[in-house]
């Protein structure tokens, strides 16, 4: 069995993106909840004095970038669902024991859920445009694209782990938002994290999305807080941990 299986990648994929588009359901669930944080900051703070927000750029123009990378949060995480619910209907097993290797299973996924997070966070770009949302040049869309996909990367490797600690949907959601929000909170994506403690602060710059974040503001936008360079490599970096672990802990599921 090869370590690497580019077939079963593939149909691993193809499953969970065939999953995401019949279920209209989970794409406008997905995209309420960043929806209803993008109209009630952007519009409510529009012409605020924050401090810490960069010259010239109005606080819509600060938030979407932010809230997009809340929805490749939110998307990538809880593609670790998707790993529970196989396991309750009993497919997760069949794949478990089939001649595919357990790193190809998990690099299936993480292309799965990577594409599904990515394509919610393209839709909530695409509609904060008619709300005022401008971007920076139409040559910035690769260079988000990037970004996008690197968040995405980790954050699905980070459901992946948890998900094959749990056993159960339910704990796995409760955890997945006591980790999410804290996350998001100190990501930079609402509010300078300049304006944060000293010591909350060197939190967030322990945090990937913080990074992911100013990465796709530098992109669409033109405005970062640290060189688009120290944010891709510090995505590359968690994106090359996030998989790591999450193979590693996916390797001992048990088939029983």
């Amino acid at each position: 069995m090869s370590l690497v299986d580019p077939l079963g990648i593939y149909g691993l994929w193809l499953r969970d993106v065939k999953r995401f588009l019949r279920t209209p359901s989970q794409i406008i669930g997905s995209l309420t909840f960043p929806l209803m944080f993008l109209l009630f900051l952007g519009f409510g703070f529009s012409g605020a004095a924050i401090p810490g927000l960069p010259e010239g750029v109005d606080y819509l123009q600060y938030l979407v970038p932010g809230i997009m990378g809340f929805t490749m949060l939110l998307g990538a995480s809880f593609a670790g669902l998707a790993i529970l619910s196989d396991q309750d209907v009993g497919f997760l097993k069949e794949i478990l024991v089939a001649p595919v290797s357990r790193t190809s299973i998990v690099l299936g996924r993480i292309a799965g859920g990577s594409t599904t997070a990515i394509v919610q966070a393209v839709l909530i770009l695409v509609l904060s445009i008619p709300l005022g949302f401008e971007l920076a040049g139409w040559l910035s869309i690769p260079l988000a694209a990037v970004f996008l996909l690197l968040i995405a990367i980790t954050f699905v490797g980070f459901g992946i782990a948890l998900a094959s600690q749990f056993s159960d949907s339910e704990g796995f959601g409760l955890i997945v938002q006591f980790i999410v929000f804290p996350l998001f909170f100190l990501s930079g994506a609402i509010y300078p994290i300049e304006g944060l403690p000293g010591p909350v602060q060197y939190l967030a710059l322990i945090n990937p999305l913080t990074y992911g974040v100013d990465g796709l503001r530098a992109a669409l936008v033109g405005a970062s807080t640290y060189s688009p360079v120290v944010d891709f490599g510090a995505l590359v970096i968690s994106s090359i941990v996030m998989v790591s672990v999450g193979a590693y802990l996916f390797e001992r599921v048990e088939t029983v």
